[in-house]
This record gives structure tokens, sequence and C-alpha cells, in this order.
């Protein structure tokens, strides 16, 4: 092929790539929320113009704008239950807030209280979080309005008829589609899975830099724990689908179940890839492989992209026919390479990943009757009290969420002073909405926050300047309204910059409508956003600050106790003890979740100022090395749960319980002293003759792992000096 040749198939790849991602998106619950959100606050303004009410229907449309920020995916009674309480508390801060205006000092004090107040939410999760938002937002969106004393309680009964009337729409929605969610998220984690393995499949690939694919897989790592954790909230505090009491119920747990499984056989296949490259560079055999995991990457894709719009699948490829083509390749090479048992071994993996992949894809299959698993499924979630008792002990400097809290209110409150004081333009409460939502506990959140507000502010109040200036056509203005309003609320909560970029044009043609000047209006948003934003960043940096540096030793005792943990169940497997499943599965998410944990807060201090982070070389080895090690481990889960159960011998054996010791002798030196009791481990295993291929290479990798543990234990004297 020519380089025009290469050159147009390479566009044409990208053009299938970029309309596969557009049809993705349609479907994605991202776009229904924001379909769901825009409709519910047009709607009663729409009504409001229509029958000469505009104002009453606009504060219609503030309650369901507000409710809809606690609208997040989730649980249906946790959905619920935080709609009705962001109703009752918008309700009541719009009285309050009512008559604190009419005094500066306060509107001052409320501001101080209600922003403290409402930024110690943040202690019940993150529905909690985006409740108290909705109270700060109620708050400033008040403060500037004009009322009258008999005015107010008509305002606030308004807001609230306009939180009801959100929390309906959106439960009825729910109740005439109850799986739509799930099916959503489950669809969404699965391509987050294949995410992960064409990740793992560059490994293959020769011209792959090891060192940043490990970065780039570890990053991968905190996305499928993220999209993983929102599957099992709804799934397994769904009541309907905890009981399992429907197919549909039974199916999505059946395959969320399975995609946990190959997950864990896509995570267990490591090897030394720099040996791998060494040993079979010419022969063919990782480009072979690599192309089969890149079609098998492509297929578990479609299948999320499936299972998200509720459409149907077709295998695109014969899967035996696709292992006996690899095999006779495999094969092909083995006969020329003296040492080709790992080929076969990897050989072995992908013949499981396909069988992982037919059992997802039975959930097509409606005449299938999946049994229930009968699961303890409230072992697999966590579970968040709404205790006062839990705030009020936050209340000390110890308490990041409490220092968060005040800085809020520090910032506010300097905000509100700052926009007195330059009294410039009519909107001066947009000093303290970007101050408010800008501001966040990490400092590296804050600071990305601080970056894309501004540069979305500029990109968006061009793009606005740009429509209002080329025509003056009410109806092209309000096509471009709907349009930013769905790009608003789609990217609300997944992609900061693209929902700023929409909501600067929505508001300036919004203005327009209600007869503003769109250039004083925009000039006023933008020196508006750019006080907001240095008074956020000066609040983050200097107010009682929250490095990740404090903060990574906690995750790094985490990830070693998990892990050691997760070695110590599997090697006692091997010693002939048995191994309860649902505590192995307990023990593999324990993994999962320090291993994100550790992981996405090495990624914010990376963020921050390089005098408050930590040795960044030797705890990005750090990271790897874990993730190395709970990959190996999981690898051996294969000769624990295969179909000829039997006991290892003592030699073999041995490697791991030395890797278990020194892995203990870790967590000391990170100051965890709490024992992981194993009396199993203390007593003798059965003595014995190594005596397969496979026995040999199950000795090889807990040799591998004891010299891992050995290297984590180098790494981590490192780290604490």
């Amino acid at each position: 092929m020519d380089k025009f040749g290469k050159e147009y198939a390479l566009t044409h790849v990208a053009m299938q790539y970029q309309a596969r991602e557009i049809k993705y998106f349609f479907y994605s619950q991202a776009f229904a929320d924001g379909f769901r959100i825009s409709f519910a606050i047009l709607l009663p303004a729409l009504l409001g113009a229509y029958f000469n009410f505009f104002q009453i229907g606009l504060t219609v449309s503030l309650g369901c704008m507000c409710v809809s920020l606690t609208d997040a995916p989730g649980p249906v009674i946790h959905k619920r239950n935080g709609m009705l309480f962001c109703s009752a508390f918008i309700f009541i801060i719009a009285i309050l807030t009512g008559f604190a205006r009419m005094n500066i000092y306060t509107l001052g004090l409320e501001i101080m209280a209600t922003s403290f107040f409402f930024s110690m939410f943040n202690v019940y999760g993150t529905r909690a979080a985006s409740v108290g938002n909705s109270g700060i937002l109620i708050m400033i969106l008040t403060m500037d309005a004009s009322l009258a004393p008999p005015q107010i309680f008509q305002h606030a009964f308004l807001i609230l008829a306009g939180g009801t009337f959100y929390t309906v729409l959106s439960l009825l929605l729910h109740a005439l589609r109850p799986y739509r969610v799930s099916q959503r998220a489950l669809g969404d984690s699965l391509r987050e899975i294949a995410t992960y393995l064409s990740i793992k499949a560059d490994f293959y690939d020769e011209s792959t830099d090891l060192a940043a694919n490990y970065k780039r897989l570890v990053d991968q790592q905190i996305t499928v724990h993220e999209k993983q954790e929102a599957v099992r909230e709804l799934l397994f505090k769904t009541r309907q689908i905890v009981e399992e009491t429907t197919a549909e119920g039974r199916r999505l747990v059946f395959v969320f179940a399975e995609a946990v499984d190959l997950f864990e056989n896509i995570t267990a296949t490591y090897y030394d890839y720099a040996l791998l490259r060494k040993q079979f560079a010419g022969t063919g055999a990782l480009q072979v492989i690599n192309k089969t995991l890149k079609k098998t990457m492509t297929e578990l894709d479609t299948i999320g992209i499936s299972i998200q719009s509720s459409t149907g699948f077709r295998q695109s490829f014969d899967y035996t026919e696709e292992l006996n083509n690899l095999k006779k390749k495999i094969d092909e090479i083995s006969t020329k390479e003296a040492n080709s048992l790992v080929l076969r071994k990897i050989l072995v993996n992908i013949r499981t990943l396909f069988a992982d992949l037919n059992n997802i894809s039975q959930y097509f299959q409606k005449e299938i009757t999946v049994q229930r698993t009968r699961v303890d499924s409230s072992r697999f979630v966590s579970h968040q009290p709404l205790d006062p008792k839990i705030m009020w002990d936050n209340f000390s400097l110890k308490s990041s969420t409490f220092r968060h809290a005040l800085r809020v209110c520090i910032a506010c409150i300097a905000g509100f002073m700052v926009a007195k004081f330059i009294d410039y333009g009519h909107h001066s409460y947009w000093v303290l909405l970007t101050i408010a939502f800008i501001l966040k506990p990490a400092f590296s959140l804050t600071k990305q926050r601080n970056i894309q507000r501004i540069i979305g502010t500029f990109i968006g109040g061009a793009i606005g300047v740009v429509i209002l200036t080329l025509t003056h056509d009410r109806t092209i203005h309000f096509i471009f309204l709907v349009l930013f309003m769905l790009g608003t609320y789609s990217f609300m909560r997944i992609k900061y910059l693209v929902m700023v970029i929409c909501v600067t044009p929505y508001i300036l043609i919004f203005f327009s409508f209600i007869g503003g000047e769109y250039r004083s209006v925009i000039e006023e948003r933008l020196l508006d956003t750019a006080i907001g934003c240095v008074i956020a960043f000066s609040a983050s940096y200097f107010l009682f600050p929250s490095w990740e540096a404090g903060q990574l030793k906690n995750d790094m005792r985490g990830i070693v106790r998990a892990n050691t943990n997760y070695l110590q169940k599997i090697v006692e497997a091997l010693g002939g003890y048995g191994i309860n499943l649902l505590d192995y599965k307990l023990a593999r998410k324990d993994v999962y979740l320090n291993s994100a944990n550790l992981s996405a807060t090495f990624q914010r201090m990376l963020s921050e100022p390089k005098s408050k982070q930590g040795a960044e070389k030797d705890i990005h080895q750090f990271v790897v090395l874990n993730h190395i090690l709970f990959s190996n481990t999981a690898n051996l889960s294969a000769a624990v749960f295969s179909k000829e159960k039997r006991t290892y011998p003592a030699e073999l054996i041995a490697p791991g319980k030395k890797a278990v010791n020194k892995l203990n002798e870790v967590r000391k030196k990170l100051g965890d002293d709490t024992a992981i009791a194993s009396e199993a481990l203390k007593k003798s295993s059965p003595s014995g003759q190594i005596e397969t291929a496979d026995d040999l290479l199950v000795k090889k990798q807990l040799d591998f792992i004891y010299n891992l543990a050995g290297d984590l234990e180098k790494t981590t004297n490192a780290i604490i000096g």
C-alpha cells in the first residue's frame, strides 16, 4: 500500500471511530440527563412566556435547575431522597435570603453561614454535596433579586414548585424505563474495560513505550474502577434488581459479574514485556497476539454500546476460528523457539477472555434463563448514614471537609466584598458563583477548574458574540439556546471544559432574549470570572491547604494491606486450605479500590506545586509495582480455581509465604501495625515434588512475586527516607 493509501485508510478508520463515538454519546446517560434537564427547565419558562407570566415561569425553571444538580445516576431511592431534601433546602434558603438581602450585613452573615454549612455536606458523599451546592446556588441567585416582603414567600413557593415538578418528572421517567440507567452504566463500564484491554494489547506492540503505557494502564484502571462502582451502586442498591425478580434484572447482575471476572482476567495477564520483546523479536508472535487482542477489544466495545443503546448484537468474527488461527501461528513459532511456554500461557489467557466474552454476549439471548446469583450483595457496596453526628465529628481542622468549608466560607465573603467594592455591572453574583463552583477540596482540582473556567469562558464568549452579531433572527437564536443548554447539562458531570464553553453563549443568548445588551454582559462575565478564579485559587493555595502528599501514605498503606490479604488467600488455597469465593471476590474488590485510590491521589499530587510533592519517581514506581503485584497474584487464581483441585507442595508455595511476610514488613514501615491473621500459613504444607510444566510456572510466578515484594520494600524505604 502506498503512502496515499495508508493515509486514506487511517482517515477512514478515524472517521468510523468518530461516528461510533457520536452514536455512543446520543445513547449515553450524559445525553439522557442533559435532554431531561433541558426539557424540565425550558417547559415552565416557555409556558410562562406563552401565557404572559414569563417571570413566574422563569422562577419555576430556577427551582428545576437547582434540583437537577442532585439528580445524578444512582439507586432511585437515593435520587428521590436527594431531590426531596434539595427542594426543601432551596425553599428555606430562598426565604432566608429574601429577607437577609435587605441589609448588607445580614446578607454577609448569611453568605458565610450558608456557604460553610452546605460545604460541610461533603462528609455525606457526592449526592449530599450536590444538595449543598444547590443550597449555595439558590442563595447566590436570590441575593440580587428585588423582592418586597410579600413577594418573598411567593418567590420561594415558585422555586419549590419547580423543584417538585422536576422530582416528579424524573421519577416518572425512571418508572417508565426502570432498567435504562443500569443498562447505560453497565455498557459504559464494558467500554472502559475494552479501553483497558486495548492498552494491555499495546504491550505486545514493539513500538510502544513500556513506561508510558504503564502510566496509561494505571490511569485507565481508575476509570474502570469508578465505572464498576457506579454499576454496583445501581445494581446492589436497587431493590428490584437486588432481589432479581425479573429476567432483565438477573441478566444485568449476571453480565456485571462476568464483566468483573473479565477485568480480572485482563489484569492477570502480566508478563515481563521487555523480556518478551527480546525473546520473540522478529518472530511475528507479538504482532499476532496484539491483533487478536485488538479484535477482542473492538468486540467488547461493541457489546458495551449494544447494551447501552438497548439494541441487538451479533458477533463480528468467529471466536473459535480466531483461537484456532492464533494457536496455529503460535505452534509454528513454537517449533522454532526453545522457550515458547509463555506463548502457550498467553494463548490460554486469550482463550479465557473469549469464554468471558461469550458469557457476556448471552445478555442478548432473551430465551436463555439466567439463574439468581444468591450473592450477599450488601457486602459489595458501602452505606453512608446521614447521622448529624458525622458532621459534628468533622468540626476540626484535622478534617479536610472542615478545612474546605472554611475556605469556601472565607472566599465567598471575600468575593462578596470585592463585588460590592468594585460595583461593576448588574450581575456581581457571578463572582460568588465562580468561587463556589470552582473551589474544591483538592488543590489540583481547583487549579484544573480555574484553567478550564477561564479558557471555556473566553471560547464560549467568542462563540456567543459571533452568533449574536452575525444574525438577529430570534428563531435561530432560540435554536442555538436549546443546543447550548443540551451541551451544558449533558457535559455537566463528564467534561467541565465543554460545559463552560456551552454555558457562556447559552447565558449571552438568554440575556439577549430578556432585553440585555450582550456586549456589556460578556465584558462583565469575563471580569467576574477572572476575579472569582483569582480568589478561589488563592484560597485553595493559602487557606488551610490540603496537599495530596499528606494523604498519600494512607493510600500506600491501604494498597499494601489489600495486596497482602489478596496474596495470602491465594497462597492459603495453593497450600490446600480452601478459599471462600465470596471472601476472594471481596479481597479482589479491595485491591482494585485501594489501587484506584492510590493512583488518583498520585495523579492529583502531580498537579500540585513541586515544593509540595513527594519523591515523584519513587512514588510512581511504588504505584506500578503494586499494579504488577496484584496482576501476578490474580494470574495465580487460575491455578486455584482450576477444575483439577490439588494441594501444591511446600517447596512450591514457600516463595509465596515469604512474599506475604515481606509485604507485612512493608506495611509496618508504612505505619500499619494491624495484623492480618492467617493460621493456615503458620502450618506446614505437605511435602512433594514439582511435577508438571504448569507447576514450574506457578513456582516461577511465586518467585517473581517474592522479588516484587523485595523491590516494593526498597522503593518504600526510598519514599519514607
